[in-house]
Formats: C-alpha cells, structure tokens, sequence
C-alpha cells in the first residue's frame, strides 16, 4: 500500500499516527492497528528544515524590534573637540547585574563615546 505523499510514509494513512516497526516483515500503528509492508518505508529517510523563526515560534520566545530612542542632552566633555555638550542613551550590554552602558555623541564634531 504505497503512499502517493512521499513524505508521509513514516505515518498511518488512517490517523496519522506515527508507525512502529515490531517485525521485520511490517510496520504497524500503535493506535488504529494498521500494518503496511515494511517494503514501503524501508531505506527511505526524511529530512526538514527547522528555521530560527520555528524555534523561537516553539518555544514563545518574542524578538523585540530595536527601537528608535529619544536622545537627551548632558553636559559632558568631548573627547575629541573639547565641547561641553552631548546626546546619550544608556543600554544594558552585559548581565543584569552589571551597570548600564552609556552612549554620547558631541552635539558638535559628532564624535561617539561611552562609559561604563
């Protein structure tokens, strides 16, 4: 009885229950009982592929989008040109349990630098 889904040979027609092979001569249903000739499956192989997006769909994990963020001014010497000012915006780029890093840019020369 071969499947005319190539791939679905590994699973009942009927229930769609993967197949056991408890003898050398077929393979059966543990759920309905239905027996195919283990001809049919042997020496086939089945192969998927899983992308990132499955796994993270599997297991509920949520990528956030980067968000644009709102820069604010501070008073902070460049390290390049000497100006007192400059946009920031602080991130956590390690464990939890370390400070926040933080981002500035010179409102002059547009020089970037960051603290820890």
């Amino acid at each position: 009885m071969a499947n005319s889904r190539g791939r679905d040979f590994l699973f009942c027609h009927l229930c769609g229950t993967m197949l056991t092979a408890p003898s050398a001569k077929y393979a059966q249903c543990p759920l309905c009982k239905t027996r195919r000739d283990i001809n049919d499956i042997s020496g086939k192989e089945i192969s998927y592929t899983i992308s990132a997006e499955d796994i993270r769909r599997e297991l509920g994990i949520i990528i956030m989008e980067e968000q644009k963020v709102q820069l604010s001014k501070v008073n902070k010497k460049c390290e390049k040109c000497g100006h007192g000012e400059a946009n920031f915006y602080t991130r956590q780029m390690r464990s939890a349990d370390e400070g926040q890093t933080t981002f500035y840019t010179c409102t002059r020369c547009g020089h970037q630098f960051q603290e820890n």
